[in-house]
């Protein structure tokens, strides 16, 4: 038989497989997080007719003559460009700008994916759409220590705040100068113990010949308050049940009574009401005790060659052994980009591209039909020679 025959089959199987993959990126146009795909043509193994032969002194050297035996596809390469962003306004949606990949766990196994679309389940743990659980670092008392094992991002509303025990209080404002000998001046602070049960110390102002004094019951002492121009004279402070009262910020000109509790250090325990997601990948939580503190943080990894990745359904890639194994780190760190809420990577197809490539498949495909044809008709009239 012709081998042409052959190199048209084999044509034809090469500019399908390039349509498959046009049509399967086509298909994605609108999939978060995908990666459009290319197919690589080589040339299979060439017959040889005739060797190269070196020149001698009478006659120079000859080429090898060959011929090709067809096209076969030689491998299928993941464009890993960075797709636009798509404004959610999802606080568990997350985009990554630049290189690296989510981390996900399911059923034992480790995924990666550039799909950002994640949701919270029964367990308030950050889930994809098929399942996958986001994988990351968690904080322990506000500080997260990245480089360890990772573990489910949870984002629960049973998450607690620990309660703080006030050991720190302040005061301020203007304790009028002009007030009579004996003048009272009586401020509560609420303070909290370590359990978090609120109670109240309250702290009286006694105007003296010679200025002021601060006094809480259980105190050690008053704490005599004397002014120069209007400042408070040292670093006067109050100390009662293991509270210190800081009194340097008081002041004592006329006309002007603001005096006030400025502040205090303790609060109750509190649970989380809502998150927000730093660049650094860090999710901050707010709970209902008003503090803002580190509940976790997003892991990214990165691989020595992307592209040999494997993948494996639903956005996902799994490592493979030329992909090189993952290295975990953070956002920002080196190759990984930082991280966006509210906001998805779409993908990063070129419409304009895939129908050219559909365009060049079709022809690519229609000549090497030409190609079986024409051979035929060669074969039909070798076979029509005996009559």
């Amino acid at each position: 038989m012709l081998r042409s025959l052959y190199s048209g089959i084999s044509g034809l199987r090469a500019h399908q497989t390039m349509l498959d993959v046009t049509a399967n990126n086509i298909a994605n146009v609108n999939t978060a997080g995908f990666k459009s795909s290319a197919t690589q043509f080589q040339d299979t193994l060439s017959q040889m007719t005739k060797g190269a032969t070196a020149g001698g002194g009478a006659a120079g050297g000859t080429n090898p003559a060959q011929i090709g035996l067809g096209t076969t596809v030689a491998g299928i390469s993941t464009n890993f460009s960075q797709g636009s962003a798509q404004s959610t306004g999802k606080a568990t949606d997350m985009m990554i700008s630049g290189d690296g990949f989510f981390v996900t766990a399911k059923g034992g196994e480790s995924l990666y994916t550039r799909a950002g679309s994640f949701n919270q389940d029964a367990q308030g743990r950050l889930v994809s759409a098929d399942g996958a659980i986001l994988q990351g670092w968690t904080a322990v008392n506000g500080v997260v220590a990245t480089g360890g094992p990772t573990r489910d991002i949870v984002l629960s509303s049973q998450t607690v705040s620990p309660a703080k025990a006030t050991t720190r209080a302040t005061a301020g404002g203007n304790l009028p100068s002009e007030s009579p000998v004996g003048t009272a001046l009586v401020r509560d602070i609420r303070t909290y113990d370590a359990t978090g049960t609120p109670s109240t110390l309250t702290v009286t102002f006694t105007r003296t010949a010679t200025g002021w004094t601060a006094d809480t019951p259980g105190s050690t002492g008053p704490s005599d308050l004397t002014f120069t121009d209007g400042k408070v004279d040292g670093t006067p402070a109050l100390t009662a049940g293991g509270i210190t009262v800081d009194l340097k910020a008081l002041t004592g000109f006329t006309n002007m009574n603001s005096v006030a509790v400025t502040g205090q250090d303790g609060y109750s325990a509190g649970t989380l009401e809502s998150f927000s997601l730093s660049p650094d990948g860090t999710l901050v939580g707010s709970f209902s005790n008003g503090m803002r503190a580190n509940v976790g943080r997003v892991a990214l990894a990165s691989f020595a060659n992307p592209g040999g990745l494997e993948k494996n359904g639903s956005s996902g890639y799994v490592a493979t052994a030329n992909s090189g194994a993952a290295v975990l780190g953070a956002a920002g760190s080196p190759g990984r980009g930082s991280l966006s809420a509210g906001t998805l990577e779409m993908s990063n197809v070129d419409l304009s591209q895939e129908f050219t490539n559909l365009i060049v498949a079709q022809r690519g495909f229609q000549a090497n039909s030409r190609i079986i044809t024409t051979s035929d008709s060669i074969l039909e009239e070798v076979v029509s020679l005996k009559r």
